[in-house]
């Protein structure tokens, strides 16, 4: 496949808020296995991209254009059918869950055998090292914790892109640094195409791919971090 069809692909997207201009008309490719950053100052839409891609955007805002997956046209698609994962700056863990029973929830309808979803949580806990926390109340995780639990969550579920919403902002910088890496890992590892928004350039850089403000007049290259591309360029 080329990159475009293994990956996620945005076509001619735009978004507009109260019929006032967000995002200009804006291509873009993510070739799996590589992570896209999008940097613009506080509500200039680049969350609101990101749930125009997973299918959550609210009714206050109006797009148009095409969300590719894996070739496939996933536009008009419900959330539960575009199988593309999402981590935000919270974690969003059910507080009267376990650590176990969270991660249980992301499993996909399908794998319904009892033993196979204890295998595959405690297989998730082991890889993450988090090996005797399955009976363990979220609660009494530390920040780092919960967020792994989180990215766990959403890749058990199976996604084919992963979109994500500033997850390290509220980490502290020494544990942003290792969650980072374990993120970037984690979605080059299985192959997703993943797409970053941020405010913090050392977002972009640790995520080694191309970087582009975002606003009214679509995409335009973004200096501080690693390398420029041009917009609309497939990354």
């Amino acid at each position: 496949m080329s990159g475009a069809e293994n990956g996620l692909e945005l076509r001619q997207a735009a978004l507009t808020l109260h019929g006032r201009p967000l995002i200009g008309t804006l291509d873009l490719a993510v070739r799996a296995g590589r992570v896209v950053t999008l940097m613009g100052p506080s509500g200039c839409g680049k969350s609101s991209l990101l749930a125009f891609v997973c299918g959550t955007l609210t009714p206050a805002f109006a797009a148009r254009g095409q969300v590719l997956l894996g070739g496939r046209d996933i536009t008009a698609l419900p959330l539960e059918r575009r199988r593309v994962g999402i981590l935000f700056q919270d974690d969003l863990l059910f507080p009267h869950l376990s650590v176990a029973d969270n991660l249980a929830f992301g499993l996909p309808r399908a794998v319904r055998d009892r033993a196979e979803r204890r295998r595959r949580v405690h297989a998730a806990l082991a890889e993450a090292d988090l090996d005797d926390f399955a009976d363990r109340d979220p609660a009494t995780l530390s920040g780092g914790q919960r967020a792994r639990v989180a990215l766990l969550r959403t890749l058990l579920a199976e996604p084919l892109a992963l979109l994500l919403d500033e997850p390290f902002s509220k980490l502290d910088a020494g544990l942003r640094d290792r969650f980072r890496g374990f993120v970037f890992e984690h979605a080059r590892r299985n192959a997703l195409p993943t797409l970053l928004v941020t405010h913090d350039p050392a977002d972009a850089a640790a995520a080694s791919g191309p970087t582009f403000e975002i606003g009214t007049e679509g995409l335009a290259p973004c200096t501080p971090p690693r390398r420029l591309d041009k917009p609309g360029t497939a990354a």
